[in-house]
């Protein structure tokens, strides 16, 4: 079974994961990589800081698990 990314889970465990998480990260026009925050803040944090819907990167997340 594919691993759940959550909207709990850290920007830094998501890259951890499965680098290609940055490139869906950077889509959204976040630049996880570079964020000092990345290893404290949720997803639901780090969206939130930057007005994004967090449900719609979570699925763009989770999606690169069903490849």
């Amino acid at each position: 079974m594919a691993p759940k990314i959550t909207k709990d889970m850290t920007i830094y465990d998501v890259l951890q994961m499965n680098p290609g998480a940055a490139k869906v990260f950077a889509r959204f026009g976040l630049d996880c990589g570079e964020c000092l925050g990345a290893a404290s803040e949720s997803i639901e944090q780090g969206t939130r800081g930057h007005g994004l819907d967090s449900e719609e990167i979570l699925k763009a997340l989770n999606a690169l698990f069903d490849e």
